[in-house]
């Protein structure tokens, strides 16, 4: 992916906004109907200063007084003013209404294409970016539809309103007036070209901020026990600082190319109105009212131009994060995906792996022609030191990372031949991080598998011995479960995490060093659990504690990434080799002592 700091020239800008504005197409009517609006509102405010030009040429200067006439003079004012303000009330209200209505659904685009990616971009991509990525920056966009856009296309149309006014007033001073369009897109285009780098900056430095808060939130534990506070500080007042500076250099922008050179240009129009009607009157008389109408249309020409420019810094961080949350969504890394016309299934759930190598970086080999078979029943276990292979071997089989070399096989079908929900159907998985969600403990169970009855829960949860401590909870399975589970110990988490997945019956069973971190009240209830999740299943179990799989039919003992050694517990302790030393590391004996 492009760097998030990026400047975006004129032509990525461009684009960008027309892709934002194909957004509208949704909602053609509503567009529609609020710029008729927008129309008619702004053609009864310009019309005001018209009828006031009126009153003074033709009844106050020669102080002539008809009453009817004034009546209807009066009555048309106060009417085109009402009418106004609620044309313009519907046409904000619904202006804002379809921006809401987009930034919905950008938002709903982006985090529906975050679920799609394979977990080699999170791998890489911190989480702090992608999380500012669909609320900062969707927000930014937000304001653009809700404040800025709407704000553009009713002065636009005011602008071109007050044109047609002016000629109508008075042609040659109208003309002149319009000298004044070119410098004023100029002084646009030098805003724009100049504030884009800044606010890519700014918007690059926010993605961090929220990186490093996410990463301290996640890592409190670690940072309080070994006495961090002071260097994440430090390096959060860094990137904050840094954040702090792009700010003010967008300010110093703002202070000088918004109102002040706008309030300069409009001067110098006032001065340009006021001499050409003061040359004027030395040729002839001077009409007061077309003379109070065109300066009334010149100042309300520079409150739009005002607020268009101010607004500008507003668009700018808009299009920024737009192309930053666009990159995010056009970012092609989807997770592996089903290949091939057949749909098989599976219902033995044997799996094969043949010469399987596979790299992260397209590198270095994490995996090294691995060849094994676990068949319906079986337990294999998989044991090695840290960065041995073992997770790649989980990783590649529940396909969250592609296949390179080699083939994995699911009962005599290829992994690749799979339909993703047949795989996640039948492949349950309980890692050693178990995850609860906020919500209650039914719901984490279920996860939200509408198929799934109440008593398929309970069953699920009697099945690995967790009703008993969740029927001790006040409110039993409704009991609410907050943020990562942290209100349970770590055995009660495994368990209701091995409920959720028994809860779906698979075929194969992923264990990813599922005691590894149980407490002693629970070990003996998931020991037991384990023994009956395995039966009658096809078992890949990741073992931290090599005590803990004595009875598995087949141990694969990993070593950079090959199989250094292979056979069941007993063979492997005879032949005393890796296995064997690290079996003899765990129970605390000197392996030099004899057997």
């Amino acid at each position: 992916m492009k760097h998030q700091d990026d400047f975006l020239e004129h032509k990525e800008q461009r684009k960008v906004f027309l892709r934002l504005m194909a957004y509208l197409k949704g909602h053609k009517g509503l567009v529609i109907l609020s710029f008729i609006f927008l129309l008619l509102g702004t053609g009864a405010e310009l019309v005001g200063p018209i009828l006031i030009q009126i009153f003074i040429d033709d009844y106050l200067t020669p102080q002539n007084f008809p009453f009817e006439p004034l009546l209807w003079l009066g009555s048309a004012y106060v009417i085109l003013h009402v009418t106004s303000v609620i044309f313009n009330y519907f046409q904000r209200f619904w202006f804002q209404k379809i921006a809401l209505r987009i930034i919905q659904q950008l938002r709903i685009d982006v985090f529906s294409k975050t679920q799609k990616f394979g977990l080699s971009f999170f791998d890489r991509t911190p989480a702090g970016g992608i999380i500012s990525r669909v609320t900062n920056d969707t927000e930014a966009v937000k304001e653009m539809f809700v404040d800025v856009l709407s704000t553009f296309v009713q002065n636009i149309v005011f602008l071109i309103g007050i044109f047609i006014a002016m000629f109508y007033l008075n042609a040659r001073l109208a003309i002149l007036c319009l000298f004044l369009l070119p410098v004023i897109l100029g002084l646009m285009y030098v805003y724009r070209r100049l504030s884009a780098r800044f606010y890519g900056a700014m918007s690059g430095k926010l993605s961090q901020l929220n990186g490093k808060i996410n990463e301290s939130i996640q890592g409190m534990t670690i940072i309080q026990a070994f006495r961090q506070q002071k260097r994440m500080r430090k390096e959060f007042e860094k990137v904050n600082e840094e954040h702090h500076r792009a700010w003010l250099k967008g300010m110093k922008l703002d202070g000088l190319l918004l109102r002040p050179a706008v309030d300069f240009i409009s001067i110098l129009a006032f001065i340009l109105v006021l001499q050409y009607f003061g040359f004027a009157s030395f040729q002839g008389p001077v009409e007061i009212g077309v003379l109070y109408a065109f300066v009334n249309y010149l100042d309300r020409f520079f409150e739009p131009v005002n607020q268009m420019m101010q607004r500008l810094s507003l668009f700018q961080q808009a299009i920024v994060s737009a192309g930053r949350v666009f990159r995010l969504i056009d970012h092609n890394e989807a997770a592996p995906f089903k290949i091939g016309k057949d749909r098989p299934t599976i219902r033995e759930g044997e799996v094969r792996f043949e010469n399987v190598s596979f790299s992260y970086d397209g590198k270095t080999d994490v995996l090294k022609n691995i060849s094994f078979t676990v068949r319906k029943g079986e337990t294999l276990a998989l044991v090695g030191h840290t960065g041995s292979g073992k997770s790649s071997i989980i990783n590649l089989l529940m396909r969250f990372y592609p296949v390179e070399r080699g083939r994995i096989m699911i009962d005599g079908a290829d992994l690749s031949s799979y339909e993703n929900s047949e795989l996640r159907e039948h492949l349950g998985l309980v890692l050693q991080d178990n995850f609860l969600f906020t919500g209650d403990v039914k719901t984490n169970i279920r996860l939200y598998d509408k198929s799934l009855t109440d008593q398929d829960i309970e069953k699920a949860a009697r099945f690995v011995n967790a009703d008993k401590f969740i029927s001790r909870l006040p409110n039993g399975y409704n009991h609410p479960v907050g943020e990562r589970g942290a209100t349970f110990s770590s055995g009660e988490r495994q368990l209701i995490s091995f409920a959720r997945t028994m809860a779906r019956s698979p075929k194969i069973l992923i264990l990813d060093e599922a005691t590894a971190n149980v407490d002693t009240e629970t070990e003996e209830a998931i020991q037991t659990a384990l023994q009956r999740m395995k039966k009658g299943r096809t078992t890949l179990a990741i073992a931290h504690r090599l005590s803990t799989i004595k009875e598995a039919d087949h141990i694969l003992v990993l070593h950079q990434g090959e199989i250094a050694e292979e056979g069941t517990h007993d063979q492997l302790l005879t032949r005393k080799g890796l296995y064997y030393n690290m079996y003899l590391l765990q129970q605390g004996i000197n392996k030099e002592m004899p057997g």
